[in-house]
């Protein structure tokens, strides 16, 4: 046990093992509590580093993270050496490990991290897109109307976005994409990074979106490309004639709205709102 009390974020691999550093290697075997958010997962990849855990390994997961971060926070004090490990990537990024940081950094107490491998950024280095300037927004909302607001609020972000997301809610999270950034905006899934299995599929959110209603397994990384100031925007007044001219040709004005409404990559409700309006 050290004089004071050091918590430690380490990086996991977010594929295969074989990507930790060495530091990792001795940091497992060396610390007096390693915290996991899966005690099996952690089990298996010191198995598979031939690595002897020989401190106290406790679960550390969304569920229980309240009450155990607070477990945690004494035991730093009695000033002994605590690692967070998450499933994969970085404790803290849309993973366990931000509240007891916050706790340690408050009560005055060593905060480092072992860095590692990150879906974030290589995400974003193998999208082919802009990663000079970027943001992450870690899982869109699972409700269709918290999310359209969501994105409807990120689409004039020039910056690259970057997103999680489940591989069952992709198809409808890219074609929310596309009717608030448009069908034409460049953008990158990725999918199963550094693993077996890994594939990164590149082109417009409507293809994208086309492509994952065929259905996508695995862990899913998402890199959309920045609003780019000056494009040319399309006119209201355009639209909205466009909307109903469809209507005098038989089409329903709901569904003239949205068809106009994607290819013009502009959100469904502003161009309803204008329709509305004019009636």
């Amino acid at each position: 046990m050290t004089e004071e009390g050091r918590l430690v974020l380490a990086g996991a691999p977010i594929g295969r093992a074989g990507d930790v550093s060495p530091r990792l290697r001795d940091l497992l075997g060396e610390a007096d509590i390693v915290a996991a958010e899966d005690t099996r997962r952690l089990r298996r990849l010191a198995a598979e580093l031939e690595v002897e855990i020989t401190g106290r390994v406790v679960s550390y997961y969304d569920q229980n993270e309240a009450g155990r971060a607070q477990e945690l926070l004494e035991s730093l004090k009695e000033g002994r050496t605590v690692v967070v490990i998450t499933d994969a990537g970085m404790p803290g990024v849309s993973d366990p490990g931000y509240r007891l940081t916050s706790l340690a950094v408050e009560a005055g107490i060593t905060v480092t991290a072992l860095p590692g491998p990150s879906a974030v950024t290589t995400a974003l280095a193998v999208s082919g897109l802009p990663s000079d300037r970027f943001c992450f927004e870690g899982f869109p909302p699972r409700k269709s109307g918290e999310r359209s607001r969501r994105l409807g609020a990120l689409a004039r972000e020039e910056r690259t976005m970057v997103f999680f997301e489940a591989p069952h809610r992709l198809a409808e999270s890219l074609k929310a994409m596309a009717e608030a950034f448009g069908a034409e905006r460049p953008a990158a899934v990725c999918r199963e990074l550094t693993k077996t299995y890994e594939e990164v599929r590149r082109g417009g959110l409507g293809e994208l979106a086309e492509w994952a209603a065929g259905g996508v397994k695995g862990e899913i990384t998402v890199v959309v490309a920045g609003h780019v100031p000056g494009a040319v925007e399309p006119d209201p007044d355009e639209l909205v004639a466009e909307v109903e001219r469809r209507v005098a040709e038989g089409a329903q004005r709901k569904l003239a709205v949205a068809e106009v409404a994607k290819e013009a990559g502009v959100q469904k409700r502003e161009l309803y709102d204008l329709v509305h309006k004019r009636l």
